[in-house]
């Protein structure tokens, strides 16, 4: 794999990492993937998922099906790109290394093809404030990155982009990529993204809907900071 220069900021994992194990991280990536599957998010071998690990990330392989990944299939991803093991990384490994290297705030990552939400992508549209839940994504709306090929640098540059003051997007013509301080954030918020793109084709089909106002989405966004369970708080 080609190696790509990068500045890596260290996450809230690592503080973690030697308590928990690899081999817990990796059983929960696989329960990650099979929770995917069972809620309907991701058909096949579509999407993939990665968690932050030491000096370097945890990600699904390319193309094994979910229902037959074990622990040991996930690859150990470095910085640099290059990975350990028999099996390669998922080809979306780009803008998973990207993103947790850009992000402290961020240490898992979760990317579907979820069907309502990549309908959206395909419309090329932003989902905007058509429901306070949006602001569990960080900001007042989930923005759909411009297309680029799958795999590519090109993409994963577009996907850290879209995904400034954020943690999910949309990808154009592709699905989408929900990212938290854990792997079950992750796929909470991969939940959420599809339910809000589902609400968004269904007022569509009568016109454009109403919106939050700036200072609305602003109040929702200041109380999903301190709603549930919040990392380093007792």
């Amino acid at each position: 794999m080609a190696s790509r220069p990068i500045t890596v900021r260290k996450g809230a994992r690592a503080k973690t990492e030697t308590a928990r194990g690899e081999m817990a991280l990796r059983e929960e990536i696989v329960a990650t993937c099979q929770a995917l599957a069972r809620l309907g998010l991701v058909q096949g071998t579509s999407g993939n998922v990665s968690a932050r690990c030491g000096d370097g990330l945890l990600i699904t392989p390319s193309g094994v099906p979910y229902d037959r990944l074990a622990p040991a299939d996930i690859v150990r991803l470095a910085w640099d790109g290059r990975s350990a093991g028999p099996l390669q990384p998922s080809s979306e490994w780009r803008f998973h290394r990207d993103i947790l290297a850009s992000r402290s705030d961020l240490d898992a990552v979760v990317h579907t093809h979820s069907t309502h939400a990549t309908a959206v992508s395909i419309l090329r549209r932003d989902i905007p404030a058509i429901h306070y839940s949006i602001a569990a994504a960080g900001g007042a709306s989930i923005r759909c990155a411009p297309y680029a090929l799958f795999g590519s640098q090109a993409l994963a540059d577009l996907v850290v982009k879209a995904l400034e003051g954020r943690r999910a997007c949309l990808l154009a013509h592709h699905g989408v990529v929900a990212a938290h301080t854990s792997l079950a954030g992750a796929l909470d918020l991969a939940q959420t993204v599809e339910e809000l793109a589902h609400q968004y084709l269904l007022c569509l089909a009568v016109g454009e809907p109403p919106t939050l106002d700036e200072a609305q989405m602003a109040e929702a966004i200041a109380r999903f900071a301190t709603y549930g369970q919040q990392p380093g708080r007792g």
